[in-house]
């Protein structure tokens, strides 16, 4: 069976999004298991290496702290949106990071990115420097210490 699917999990999330987008029919779930069984096979020459995370109390907090950051920010970029508050000035922002787990360092641009008015723009793997716009950038070093405390740190601990 694990010759069959390689990536039992994936198969199963590709059929069920299938089904949802398509709508549920003997055909299309025949259709959509196919596709997934040979999406699921192209995996093998990816050859993905383990996340190697520790689960714990760490990605509990996390994931709570980035809902409401989430919630947060929605609430603040709505504000300056509607009432046109033109004294806001945006910007780039250099962040030095201490994280080099490259599945750490892509839940923390997943994170930038899916939080408004920031978008993670690039990050300089020789130099451990992420680029990050920020619509409301006040004050540089309040981000920097922000990202570092509340992210960077709980996503070492999960990762490193």
């Amino acid at each position: 069976m694990k010759r069959l699917l390689p990536f039992p999990l994936l198969a199963l999330a590709l059929l069920v999004m299938w089904i949802l987008l398509t709508g549920f029919s003997p055909g299309h779930v025949l259709l959509g298991g196919v596709v997934a069984v040979l999406i699921s096979r192209t995996m093998l020459s990816l050859r993905p290496d383990a996340a190697g995370y520790r689960p714990g109390l760490a990605v509990i907090r996390l994931a709570g702290m980035v809902c409401a950051d989430i919630l947060r920010s929605n609430i603040a970029v709505a504000r300056i949106v509607l009432f046109r508050r033109t004294d806001r000035k945006s910007g780039f922002l250099h962040l030095p990071t201490g994280l080099r787990n490259p599945h750490a360092l892509a839940v923390l641009a997943v994170i930038i990115t899916a939080t408004p008015g920031t978008l993670w723009v690039q990050h300089d793997a020789r130099r451990h420097v992420i680029l990050i716009h920020v619509l409301d950038l006040v004050d540089e070093e309040e981000w920097i210490r922000l990202i570092k405390d509340r992210y960077e740190r709980l996503l070492m601990e999960i990762f490193e």
